[in-house]
């Protein structure tokens, strides 16, 4: 009895943001949409993940008007998105009207299909979004984010898909974030799942180790419907195996797909001129890398914390923080690796290796999982480090999302005029701090995406500013982005400052440079570098959230002075003695660096 295998080509979100950073734009996608609605894909991953605050934050497109576009021109094609259960697609909890809220105007915007997880397994934090896509009318996925440890097991898995089976879900999804299955292992689960649950089984694998295609053909012949695949030119590496290679793999057996090679080779070539476009973005870990089999460590994780490192002046010590990220996940009860307990736990271990002592500091994110604030870890966690953390703070056991009061009208408040639709209330309460300035941006009529590079071919360079001859050329690396800089003059030194003209990604400019971390005659607020008992600083470079003392407090020692976010994750920043606070040189917002004094405090 022959089995159409069917599939979902993830080449407008995952795919791009496995390897292009998620910064591909809608501009790119929709010329090519008829052709991709011809296939006869099964659906076509479009929304979700990361591309909700790529679009946002670095793009400056309105991500409901992608949905909006992307719906009209694909019109024979299931659209489908990736859900973060009660995280919807920010990095917490939401209140349930928040939730209910979101899923349907995603469905009335153009989503047909929700893929809903939890980065814990907790399916506790799935029930609501599952009754929200129910009530809409859509197709409801459950989801299990597949890792390895001493606690996940298949019978536990099994458990979990029978649990979201009561929940009402319409499919069951095996979701391989990080590339971990191994092809008899996936034969395994597979076979496990279809014999317990009489459900369409979904194969969702990342390629990271090599092994994703190979993983796919043997869940094929344990009893899989369909699977996850990426067109050949966003494809492999930490991204999903081919589709063209899957099509034709299955060609003429029992498991064909029906799908026509030749169209799709056709969406190959297009998408391979696209890809050049974005070619700064491009991930350093596109190739195989086993590594993932030990460190579980996700290819854009990798990269993430590759950036970090950089920026410390510390990519020497990368193998150092993948060590220890398994140590940290063991500590927390090994959550799977996947927004946002991947943050998690690759932030705590960054923050190990570099302050030279484990868990001298602990991120708020931390404390807030050892609360039992992201649901129940999958595992023990260690006593020790949550006494550490939390002090003699109640760990909770309800679901999160029981202590969360309704704040869907707080936020349209908040936001006020600012929202001119229901769509802007929500992407405000994604990302308050970038849902803010985009829709300030967007009624002020300044929104301007970040710049992408000319091609790497001498095309586009920028003309001499300031003076005569060539420029000197840079690429730069700030904070994960890269710009190229062509210096063209440089104007006499004087009173510590130095003129320098330029141009930032064809755009002249004229930027005037001073010493860094010094106090400067007339500089206007340069901090100074901490040396003093008293001296408050960070170890890594982030943004002001909160300041949380004023002139003329007094504190004790290890009392929260200040929070930082880095790296999406915020700390908080302790007195080093106690004493009186004798100044304050940041505010809420500010930009600070490693080592500068933030606060002084006087013993």
């Amino acid at each position: 009895m022959s089995k159409k295998i069917t599939v979902t080509d993830t080449v407008l979100r995952d795919a791009h943001q496995s390897l292009l950073a998620t910064r591909m734009r809608t501009e790119d996608m929709l010329p090519i949409c008829d052709k991709l609605d011809r296939v006869g894909y099964w659906s076509l991953e479009v929304w979700g993940g990361a591309t909700f605050d790529a679009c946002v934050r670095f793009l400056k497109e309105d991500p409901w008007e992608r949905l909006r576009q992307l719906k009209a021109a694909l019109p024979n094609t299931r659209l489908q998105m990736l859900l973060r259960g009660q995280n919807l697609l920010g990095y917490r909890h939401y209140s349930d009207d928040v939730v209910r809220a979101f899923v349907a105007k995603a469905a009335v915007n153009g989503i047909d299909v929700f893929r809903i997880f939890d980065a814990m397994n907790d399916v506790r934090n799935l029930r609501v979004a599952i009754e929200a896509v129910k009530a809409a009318g859509k197709h409801a996925q459950g989801t299990i984010a597949y890792t390895t440890s001493p606690v996940h097991t298949i019978d536990a898995f099994v458990e979990q898909a029978k649990a979201m089976q009561a929940m009402g879900i319409d499919s069951i999804a095996i979701k391989d974030m990080a590339g971990l299955l191994t092809p008899y292992a996936t034969f395994a689960l597979v076979k496990a799942l279809k014999s317990a649950i009489d459900l369409p089984v979904f194969i969702h694998s990342h390629d990271t180790a090599g092994l994703g295609s190979m993983c796919q053909l043997k869940a094929i012949e344990a009893g899989a419907d369909h699977i996850d695949t990426a067109i050949s030119s966003l494809a492999w590496g930490t991204s999903h195996p081919g589709t063209e290679s899957m099509v034709a793999a299955l060609k003429g057996s029992e498991y064909d797909t029906g799908l026509d090679l030749e169209l799709i080779q056709e969406i190959g070539m297009y998408f391979h001129a696209v890809r050049k476009k974005y070619h700064q973005f491009e991930s350093e870990f596109t190739g195989v890398d086993t590594r993932v089999q030990v460190n579980q460590v996700p290819g854009g994780m990798i990269s993430n914390l590759a950036n970090q490192l950089k920026e410390q002046g510390a990519l020497n010590r990368m193998n150092e923080v993948l060590e220890e990220i398994p140590r940290v996940r063991a500590d927390l009860g090994f959550p799977p690796l996947v927004t946002p307990t991947s943050q998690i736990v690759g932030t705590q271990a960054f923050f190990n290796v570099l302050a030279g002592e484990r868990y001298k500091t602990i991120t708020n994110e931390v404390k807030l999982y050892l609360q039992g604030r992201y649901g129940k870890a999958p595992g023990k966690v260690d006593e020790q480090l949550r006494k550490q953390a939390i002090g003699s703070e109640e760990v909770i056991d309800v679901r999160p999302a029981d202590l969360l009061k309704p704040e869907l009208a707080r936020l349209r408040e908040e936001i006020g005029s600012l929202a001119k639709s229901e769509e802007d209330v929500l992407t405000f309460a994604m990302f308050p701090d970038i849902g803010r300035k985009f829709l300030e941006e967007r009624a002020a009529g300044t929104l301007k995406p970040e710049a992408l590079l000319p091609m790497p071919n001498g095309q586009g360079k920028a003309a001499p500013v300031g003076g005569e001859g060539v420029p000197t050329e840079f690429v730069v690396d700030v904070h994960g982005e890269s710009y190229r800089v062509d210096i063209t003059g440089v104007g006499v030194k004087g009173d510590g400052k130095r003129h320098f003209y330029l141009s930032i990604d064809g755009m002249p400019e004229e930027v005037v440079f001073e010493p860094l971390n010094e106090f400067v005659a007339g500089s206007g607020g340069k901090r100074k570098q901490a040396g003093a008992p008293g001296d408050v600083s960070t170890t890594m470079p982030g943004n002001i959230v909160d300041v949380l003392v004023k002139q003329g407090d007094v504190v004790k020692a290890g009392q929260a002075v200040l929070i930082t976010e880095a790296m999406k994750m915020e700390t908080e920043v302790q007195a080093p003695i106690a004493g009186t606070v004798k100044a304050v040189h940041v505010a809420k917002g500010d930009r600070v660096n490693p080592g500068e004094v933030l606060v002084e405090i006087e013993g």
